[in-house]
């Protein structure tokens, strides 16, 4: 399952956001700094209404979406890599997850205090980046050191002496890892160092509701900081989506019409979080239930068969595989059968975003 922490600094609506994301959050959204000690987690479905169309086909009795889990981690302050505010829990925390969704405040309001005195989110963005990245540096100066020792009787550690080097002087520039070009081997070598700053980000740019559908003059400035890294940024209003909790399906619906938009903020979110790490979606339907299987680009069908059980991929025989649209359009899996148009795929078929699957195997 990926996990994408929401981070950012004191009071740009983290907590709010997180509380609307996962509706039965116990995170706090208290008007002070730090009101977020521990990391709160919570899992969340990802929307997707070929589930519906796919349960309607097979009259299922249940319908199980693929799922995000998110982090609401406590607010970082300038000197959090030297252990000011939270500092080293805060990072720790970040560590472990996958992405990261950094909440930038693009909004006024005179009610609740900024911890640095105003609204600016080029300098709020650069204080966490700048923090993380000395993070970062940190721990590849002190692997550095330690693998150049080992390098000196290990031959094979200089290809991680090699890869560390071309790091360093780029964090040292105040520049993120995510700058860095690195070949797949390389990618594998510093992955125990969990770099902060090598995790893709997505900008989730908080604004007032009058300005969900198009965006402000902050929301530019965020996305003018994202082009330069090759993020995404994503226009949510965590107030907005707090209150889209309370209400009906149908209420939401025109709630969100009324302010111009078709979606809430936090549904684009949620998706862009999952599509971030190049994951993919495969279905499994059945009278019992239709699920989506969560599975990343350029597995093949033992591996998604993995997903599900580990004795599917290691008994896998063939994947009964048929195109979602395929199915859609033909009304049912005999009538796609008829039409020639499920197709039984072996061990070597990469599965394709969208294939329904039906798995035999023998353990």
């Amino acid at each position: 399952m990926l996990r994408a922490g929401i981070v950012g600094l004191p009071n740009v609506g983290k907590s709010t956001l997180f509380n609307a994301v996962v509706a039965n959050a116990k995170a706090q959204a208290a008007n002070f700094p730090f009101c977020t000690i521990e990391p709160n987690v919570g899992v969340v479905a990802v929307p997707d209404p070929r589930l519906n169309v796919l349960a309607e086909i097979s009259d299922s009795k249940e319908v199980i979406p693929a799922r995000v889990e998110f982090v609401d981690i406590a607010g970082l302050v300038q000197g959090a890599s030297k252990g000011e505010g939270l500092g080293n829990q805060f990072l720790a925390n970040i560590r472990e997850v996958d992405a990261i969704v950094h909440v930038v405040r693009c909004f006024e309001n005179d009610d609740i205090i900024h911890v640095s005195g105003s609204i600016n989110p080029a300098r709020d963005a650069e204080i966490i980046n700048l923090e993380l990245t000395l993070s970062d540096l940190a721990q590849v100066e002190k692997r550095l050191e330690r693998a150049r020792k080992q390098a000196k009787k290990e031959k094979d550690i200089q290809a991680e002496v090699d890869v560390l080097e071309k790091l360093l002087p780029v964090l040292n520039e105040g520049k993120t890892a995510r700058t860095v070009e690195l070949s797949t081997e390389e990618e594998l070598l510093i992955k125990p160092l969990g770099l902060l700053t090598r995790k893709p980000v997505i900008y989730a740019a908080n604004v007032n509701e009058d300005d969900l559908a198009n965006g402000n003059d902050y929301v530019d400035k965020v996305r003018a900081i994202a082009a330069t890294e090759g993020a995404e940024v994503v226009i949510i209003s965590a107030q907005v989506e707090s209150e889209l909790i309370e209400l009906s399906e149908e209420e939401r619906i025109d709630f969100l019409e009324s302010l111009g938009v078709e979606e809430g903020g936090l549904q684009s979110l949620i998706r862009a979080t999952y599509d971030l790490l190049g994951l993919r979606t495969y279905f499994t339907t059945g009278p019992k239930e239709t699920r989506a299987w969560t599975i990343t680009t350029g597995m093949v069908a033992p591996q998604a068969a993995g997903v599900i059980h580990s004795d599917f991929e290691r008994g896998f025989i063939r994947a009964e595989t048929v195109a979602y649209k395929d199915l859609v359009e033909l009304g049912s899996m005999n009538n796609a059968k008829e039409k020639g148009l499920v197709r039984s795929e072996g061990k070597d078929y990469v599965v394709s975003e969208g294939d329904v699957m039906l798995f035999r195997f023998n353990v």
